[in-house]
């Protein structure tokens, strides 16, 4: 439960940090000069596609919570029915898979910046590279998930290996997903749309990459190991 409450907090105050960004409760009639500064009924300064977002990343977060909270709770179950709880092996190819994720992060923020100072050309390729580094590294994780199966590592054989197989599949799903959404901009610069409309559907891609990799860093310190001690001190403050 102290796992949940912790995740959950962090969560909170990602949400309401990027919320606050949004001026979600700016009261315009309160700045008004002239009234020719009044803006328009029909033009919410949120666009209603940027809000939806953000309530999509904390759902998915708190799953991924509840995941991360379930495989802890397991380990403190401990040998169950005569199985133990027995790590996997984390192979090499999980490092460079990591890389390049963090790659086509970059590239996202890229074509923000780019979109913003109107530079088509290098938002356009700064998207490819983004969507060609996702493919690679989902390519890279059916490679791993591969060499695992192959060396004896079945979902079915221990506990550690289906929540190993559960986070690293459900991750790739939101992978596959923002995949769908950056082609989907991408044919929007090739027809021509206006710069300017293209800059909500960059910013969505790229807010919805950072949470990626931002997840894929915590289940992979805790496929790792190296959640166990940031868990401890969590527990400790919460109880």
């Amino acid at each position: 439960m102290s796992v949940i409450v912790v995740f959950l907090a962090v969560i909170a105050v990602i949400a309401g940090w990027w919320l606050s960004q949004q001026q979600l409760m700016a009261k315009p009639w309160l700045n008004v000069n002239s009234i020719g500064d009044i803006p328009a009924r029909n033009e919410p300064s949120v666009p209603l596609a940027q809000v939806g977002l953000g309530v999509f990343l904390v759902v998915a977060g708190c799953l991924f919570a509840l995941l991360v909270s379930a495989y802890f709770m397991r380990v403190e179950i401990g040998p169950s029915n005569g199985v133990v709880l027995r790590s996997m092996p984390i192979p090499a190819m999980l490092w460079v898979n990591t890389g390049v994720l963090v790659l086509s992060s970059i590239a996202l923020q890229c074509a923000d910046i780019a979109v913003r100072r109107g530079q088509r050309d290098v938002m356009r390729d700064a998207l490819l590279l983004g969507a060609v580094s996702a493919l690679v590294f989902l390519a890279g994780q059916i490679l791993v998930w591969w060499q695992l199966v192959d060396a004896g590592y079945f979902a079915a054989g221990n506990p550690a290996n289906a929540f190993f197989y559960l986070l690293t599949g459900m991750h790739g799903l939101h992978v596959a997903g923002g995949l769908i959404a950056i082609g989907r901009t991408v044919a929007k610069v090739w027809h021509d749309m206006p710069t300017a409309r293209l800059r909500v559907n960059v910013r969505l891609c790229t807010i919805y990459w950072h949470f990626l990799l931002l997840i894929w860093l915590i289940v992979l310190a805790l496929l790792t190991g190296w959640a166990d001690d940031a868990i401890v001190i969590c527990r400790a403050w919460v109880i």
